[in-house]
């Protein structure tokens, strides 16, 4: 959503834009049986840096990146309980999941550590049992959602220029 147009005009477009792009997010999700919740995880992404084709790609994949790192983190969680007990599994697994995304900040691309931490609060909000398939449906919202942000921002300067 541009800020750089100050007409009523334009901030009126783009409002219009930005809420009918949501409202076809959430029609997509609904449609796909996608959590409507979990496509504004992407939308979010796409805004926390970038504005533009590419970032949106990298801040997208670092949520995913983030949703499978939960997945496996949620995996090992029972694991380490039975071996270390559950008052200690728990802040084990996220130190440790913790020290990897954090640390994962230094590569050259993928490195929104915002997009990893999106990834890893949508795994732990969904409270899905941890598989394949519940991170494709997870990522699936977000990637309608970084879509609608992508569209939101792109389409206003295309409408504004013209009128």
């Amino acid at each position: 959503m541009t800020s750089h147009h100050s007409s009523p005009h334009a901030y009126a477009i783009t409002t219009v834009i930005a809420a009918l792009t949501a409202a076809a997010a959430a029609a997509g999700s609904l449609a796909l049986s996608l959590p409507v919740w979990a496509m504004f995880v992407g939308w979010i992404a796409f805004y926390t840096r970038g504005l533009n084709t590419r970032s949106a790609f990298e801040n997208l994949a670092c949520v995913g990146l983030g949703l499978a790192i939960g997945a496996l983190a949620a995996t090992a969680i029972p694991h380490a309980a039975s071996v270390a007990g559950p008052m200690l599994a728990l802040p084990a697994i996220v130190f440790v999941v913790a020290l990897v995304v954090v640390a994962l900040r230094g590569l050259p691309i993928l490195n929104n550590l915002l997009g990893y931490f999106l990834g890893l609060v949508t795994w732990f909000a969904a409270h899905m049992d941890p598989s394949a398939e519940g991170v494709l449906q997870l990522f699936g919202a977000s990637a309608i959602g970084s879509t609608a942000g992508w569209v939101s921002h792109r389409l206003p300067a295309y409408f504004t220029i013209r009128v």
